[in-house]
């Protein structure tokens, strides 16, 4: 019976020692941080490229209007 015991308790692992969480450093690196980086900065650009976009085509409906409207005001005029 002792034997068996002593078989049992050999064969069962002993609690490994854990470690703390606190200590465990964990970083993405230098690829990482020029990866994220590179993200960042594609998005600044597309961000920027999207107002100018907008911004062109607000502006070209807004002269398109001005010459509708002079248009509309020099037929006015002739019809007089």
């Amino acid at each position: 019976m002792q034997t068996l015991i002593s078989a049992i308790l050999a064969a069962s692992p002993s609690p490994s020692p854990s470690t703390d969480p606190a200590n465990t450093f964990y970083s993405p690196g230098t690829i990482g941080f020029i990866a994220t980086f590179g993200m960042a900065l594609g998005a600044t650009l597309l961000i920027f490229d999207l107002v100018r976009r907008v911004r062109r085509v607000r502006y070209r409906a807004e002269i398109q209007e001005k010459l509708d409207a002079e248009a509309a005001g020099s037929g006015a005029k002739r019809n007089k």
